[in-house]
């Protein structure tokens, strides 16, 4: 009986320490996304601060850039605590695609963190202004624009992903 009730509160901590993963992890990005980028770039904006769109730039790709950390710890956690979870049993319902689910969001925070943001970069300083200071047709606006368009698409997925195992957590 003694070995029973400590597997079933190292499967709460475990469950828990995933929960408070995924809702940081997830909070975030809707955070940043929906108040942080726009409001930095309003202000900013509204302030008439010279390169005003630079200097937004470059304070939202500094915030996501050391949220990127803070993603890799949440999807690292969420993805080990459901896998020891599967390991000590019982196994959560939908086991195999919540791990799924948690590799694919924490692969898609990665290559964004770590590939898109750095060619994000890469065009900015080559622009050495804002993007949109270009000619609607140049290379390098266009390229920028496809880069950002492929950050917001991948940063949507742990959004997603997250919102189907914080419903799954609670089905249990």
């Amino acid at each position: 009986m003694r070995i029973a009730v400590i597997i079933m509160r190292i499967m709460l901590a475990l469950r828990y320490a995933g929960l408070v993963a995924l809702t940081l992890w997830v909070g975030g990005l809707i955070v940043l996304g929906s108040i942080a980028a726009p409001s930095i770039f309003d202000v900013l904006a509204v302030r008439h601060v010279v390169d005003d769109r630079v200097l937004a730039g470059a304070i939202f790709g500094e915030t996501l850039r050391r949220f990127h950390r803070l993603s890799y710890v949440c999807g690292s956690v969420l993805f080990l605590t459901l896998a020891v979870r599967g390991i000590l049993g019982p196994r959560p319902i939908w086991f195999a695609a919540r791990l799924g689910t948690a590799f694919v969001m924490l692969a898609a925070t990665a290559y964004s963190g770590l590939v898109v943001s750095g060619q994000i970069a890469r065009i900015q300083s080559e622009i050495g202004g804002a993007p949109s200071s270009l000619p609607p047709g140049n290379v390098q606006r266009l390229a920028f624009g496809r880069l950002h368009a492929m950050s917001t698409g991948l940063e949507l997925v742990p959004v997603l992903g997250g919102l189907l195992l914080l419903f799954r957590e609670l089905k249990d």
